[in-house]
């Protein structure tokens, strides 16, 4: 028999990847704060709960994805929450971007009561969650890992267990800082070449095909010189990524200052109401600083 599935979180990521589960044939429990949001999930078959202890009750496997460590929290251990309607084998899979140390806090508190948990944060923006074709990184046993592969088949396409809880997380907070340092050095890039005078679009194109390629070049490179900032991962997202990966940092007594640097010029954007914008657009703050703005001939 299949699992049942409970799910928290129904957000620009976590709406497809529940569909995803939907169109699989899962039995599928939703719950999210946003009414509209359950209810179309609702409309496609899904069951509504009002609380996430009543999800736990019915559910073989919950996910969550959600927004930060609070909600993390509070959605497993909080009154009324998964914690009090757990029963013994059920499996709890967070895919949100936590900090580390609460992802391991959370597995105890499951294992604890009889359940067993994942730690398993993605990357793929909301293109890869519309596509079924994102990467996960999960920390956690290699029973669960086995257990949960077939529901993360329906969603990702890259699937790893890194090792044990926090694990998963551990790997996001270094996908995060890749992206986020990559994005910056794109953004300084074009910016140059723009201001010198060169069309940024060719000189992407000529990138491309040279040992400074990237997904970031590719797909990013290209919204900056386009100008289409319509959200796949927001500033603010990211911005709380880094806030993560930083006071992981200072957990375990590690200097980040490229990370720090970019966090903060993403506290600008914010500050200047661009938190809601794709992370791509952190080529609009350079280009204040600079007084120039990118245009393409093309």
């Amino acid at each position: 028999m299949a699992e049942r599935i409970g799910f928290f979180g129904l957000g620009i990521m976590g709406k497809p990847m529940s569909q995803h589960l939907l169109n699989a044939g899962y039995s599928l429990t939703v719950l999210d704060v946003v009414k509209p949001a359950m209810d179309e999930l609702v409309a496609l078959g899904a069951q509504a709960a009002a609380a996430p202890k009543a999800v736990a009750a019915q559910s073989d496997v919950v996910i969550t994805m959600l927004p930060d460590s609070p909600q993390v929290e509070e959605v497993v251990l909080g009154k009324y929450g998964l914690l009090e309607g757990l029963h013994a084998g059920m499996l709890v899979i967070d895919m949100s971007t936590i900090m580390p140390s609460v992802a391991r806090r959370v597995t105890a508190a499951i294992r604890a009561k009889g359940g067993d948990a994942l730690d398993a944060p993605v990357s793929g923006g909301e293109v890869g969650a519309k596509n079924a074709a994102l990467t996960i990184m999960v920390g956690g046993s290699q029973a669960a890992f086995d257990r949960a592969k077939p529901i993360f088949e329906k969603m990702g396409k890259n699937i790893t267990l890194v090792g044990e809880a926090g694990a998963g997380q551990i790997t996001k907070a270094a996908n995060q800082i890749i992206v986020g340092v990559t994005i910056a050095a794109v953004s300084e890039a074009l910016l140059l070449a723009a201001k010198a005078g060169a069309d940024p679009a060719k000189v992407r194109e000529a990138l491309m095909g040279g040992f400074a390629a990237s997904r970031i070049l590719e797909l990013h490179g290209n919204r900056m010189v386009q100008r289409t900032f319509a959200p796949g991962f927001k500033i603010k997202l990211h911005r709380k990524d880094l806030n993560i990966i930083l006071n992981t940092a200072r957990e375990l007594g590690v200097s980040l200052p490229m990370s720090a640097n970019v966090a903060e010029l993403m506290n600008g954007l914010i500050a200047n109401g661009c938190g809601d914008l794709d992370h791509s657009a952190f080529v609009t703050i350079l280009e204040k600083l600079a007084n120039f703005e990118i245009k393409s001939n093309v």
